[in-house]
């Protein structure tokens, strides 16, 4: 008797920007996912039978193990996407990142890791809650190649890089615990390369030709390298080519 296909489940968490709403129409479009639900701070009416969204506030950790335990008992995820990040903005007192020791300011360092690392942090800590046991599954947070402590030649934009590298050991490390608690999961660390979004919106006119990339572009990067990406290997630090970083 042939055995009956795996329905799989996704969560998408930053639905709302420029690189979430392309990761919900890839996988709105792909027929193996039977539902695929998606997270943000603000409200947001999927026009989509398969799509169910949720509330949330990634900085809230309360809230992210209340949702967490839903999750549990609703279904867990074969793929968890976490495309959180910020470079410029709300919060931030200056648009550009810094560019020298005394352009640093400590409440900009704070935001950045607020947004950075310990929001991805409240969802990694979930992670048991989350993922499927007994299969292969893929836990993807959106990083930079900046964050590589080993690829920095350019020096610069400080808060960004720091908090990139927080987020890239706190992956290192939690794939030592859950490879023992989750041996089919594979955490990835993932450069999308210069998206055409608004985060990198102040900083386009600095982008060689033919390396700004749509959202759409990067989302099926990523989908087409994450077979590849086995958990045996995990974690996986990986640019847009599918080529890996050095951590």
């Amino acid at each position: 008797m042939k055995a009956e296909p795996i329905l799989k489940r996704a969560l998408v968490i930053g639905s709302q920007g420029g690189i979430g709403r392309a990761i919900l129409s890839y996988l709105l479009n792909d027929q193996s996912f039977h539902e695929v639900h998606s997270v943000s701070r603000s409200s947001q009416s999927p026009d989509h039978a398969r799509c169910l969204h949720y509330v949330v506030d990634s900085l809230d950790e309360q809230a992210v193990a209340d949702i967490s335990k839903q999750f549990e008992v609703l279904g867990r995820f074969s793929l968890i996407i976490c495309c959180i990040g910020q470079l410029h903005g709300e919060g931030l007192s200056a648009c550009a990142p810094e560019k020298r020791l005394e352009s640093i300011q400590s409440d900009n360092l704070k935001r950045y890791f607020e947004v950075n690392t310990l929001a991805p942090l409240n969802w990694i800590k979930q992670l048991p809650k989350l993922m499927l046991k007994t299969e292969p599954t893929h836990a993807v947070f959106f990083s930079a190649r900046v964050g590589s402590i080993t690829d920095n030649q350019l020096g610069g934009w400080y808060g960004y890089r720091a908090t990139k590298a927080a987020l890239n050991m706190l992956l290192k490390t939690a794939q030592i615990e859950l490879q023992r608690r989750l041996p089919k999961l594979s955490l990835v660390s993932y450069h999308p390369g210069t998206v055409d979004t608004a985060l990198s919106d102040p900083f386009q006119q600095n982008v060689a030709q033919g390396k700004l990339f749509s959202p759409e572009f990067t989302v099926q990067q990523l989908m087409a390298h994450l077979p590849d990406l086995q958990a045996a290997s995990a974690p996986h630090f990986i640019d847009w080519q599918g080529k890996r970083i050095p951590w």
